[in-house]
């Protein structure tokens, strides 16, 4: 069937449905990763997007009930430009064409994504509409004009879990029943060794593999709401906090901001992606929008006090305008090689750094997963009474 891509900018893409059929509104960006779709799909951060896959084959290694990132796709739709009729791979247990339908995802394949990509680079990501139903170029277009956007708007309300939970990951079962919050799979708080360092995570859109590497490293690990207050998470008596990734706009976030600020000084701290952002602008600083972000596995980040480049899997729109926070000591620690954005900071007097990539990858290369041991040290260093 046919279908349609409309931006607000005028600009339409041609394209062929396939699955299910309707409409679809987001932003349109583009992911420059060559595998990892299933991750992408599930990656909260992608709420409120529509996501183009610059590699021109997509599914020929179908789904699996491992390689998920939360309950879910979370993705408003998906731009290809060949889904793969064909699925090979042993950890297969599903085929994508399949999965796309039954999470009722609008896919537009047949599509020159390399054209829409060099189109949002020289313009900028934009909001768009992706459609089988209507096929007018007009309504289309002017519908994507009065879309919602993701600028000041809050998407974290919309994945972040409705209250806190112990988590603990349940292997052998469906991939959209896996990682249900801990509320309705009755975990217990609390339940915890007495050797292991407590961290809570504050859920702005967690990825399942943060919290399986704070496991890795020892830690007992509660995720409480992005509205979680201050005072009820340090009641908790944690060795640490860490501020997950998360969709959209920071400044759309002023209750978490608050909260945050409440935090820094008190316990060390570990912010990811978004949860970088939230830090900058506790700090008192501001965040700006990136003309067509960072989206992939392949960035380039160096870490300033070494020199050393990690390549780091990405999934941002946004960045900390670092020279704007003039009342903390605050310093940079990693910038990306392809436009000197500032992609980590931390805190000179206390015990608070986060990166814009993300350590966890999955997918993506794991040079960074030596950040997760770092935030050990600090908390393992508070435990016993001294910061780090």
């Amino acid at each position: 069937m046919k279908a349609l891509i409309a931006l607000e900018d005028g600009t339409v893409f041609e394209g062929k449905g396939c699955g299910i059929r309707g409409e679809k509104e987001g932003e349109i960006v583009f992911n420059t990763s060559m595998t990892g779709y299933q991750e992408i799909m599930t990656d909260p951060s992608y709420k409120g997007q529509i996501v183009t896959m610059t590699y021109p084959l997509i599914g020929n290694y179908g789904v699996n009930d491992d390689d998920v990132e939360s309950g879910g796709p979370k993705v408003e739709g998906f731009i290809v430009k060949e889904l793969s009729t064909i699925t090979s791979n042993f950890r297969a247990t599903d085929d994508l064409f399949h999965y796309f339908e039954m999470h009722n995802i609008l896919v537009i394949e047949d599509v020159d994504t390399r054209a829409l990509t060099k189109h949002l680079r020289a313009r900028g990501v934009m909001k768009g509409i992706i459609s089988t139903v209507d096929l007018d170029r007009e309504s289309l277009v002017r519908k994507a004009r009065a879309s919602r956007g993701i600028v000041g708007v809050d998407l974290v309300k919309e994945v972040t879990c409705k209250a806190p939970y112990v988590w603990e990951e349940e292997r052998g079962t469906r991939s959209e029943e896996r990682g249900t919050r801990g509320e309705e799979r009755g975990a217990k708080k609390g339940d915890y060794k007495n050797d292991q360092l407590r961290c809570v995570v504050i859920d702005y859109g967690v990825k399942m593999n943060i919290l399986r590497m704070l496991k890795k490293v020892g830690c007992h690990v509660t995720v409480v709401p992005a509205d979680e207050k201050a005072e009820r998470i340090l009641a908790m008596k944690p060795h640490g906090i860490l501020l997950s990734n998360g969709p959209g706009d920071p400044e759309g976030l002023p209750y978490a901001i608050e909260e945050i600020r409440k935090l820094i000084g008190t316990i060390p701290i570990f912010g990811i992606c978004l949860g970088q952002q939230l830090l900058g602008l506790a700090f008192g600083g501001k965040t700006y929008k990136l003309k067509f972000g960072h989206r992939g596995a392949n960035q380039p980040n160096k870490e300033t006090g070494t020199g050393k480049v990690y390549i780091t899997s990405e999934n941002h729109g946004f960045a900390v305008d670092v020279a704007s926070i003039t009342k903390e000591p605050v310093r940079v620690t990693h910038i990306n090689l392809n436009d000197n954005t500032v992609e980590g900071i931390e805190h000179e007097l206390y015990p608070v750094f986060s990166v814009q990539f993300h350590p966890e990858a999955s997918p993506g290369p794991h040079d960074a997963y030596g950040l997760f041991e770092k935030f050990k040290g600090m908390m393992e260093s508070y435990r016993k009474g001294s910061y780090a």
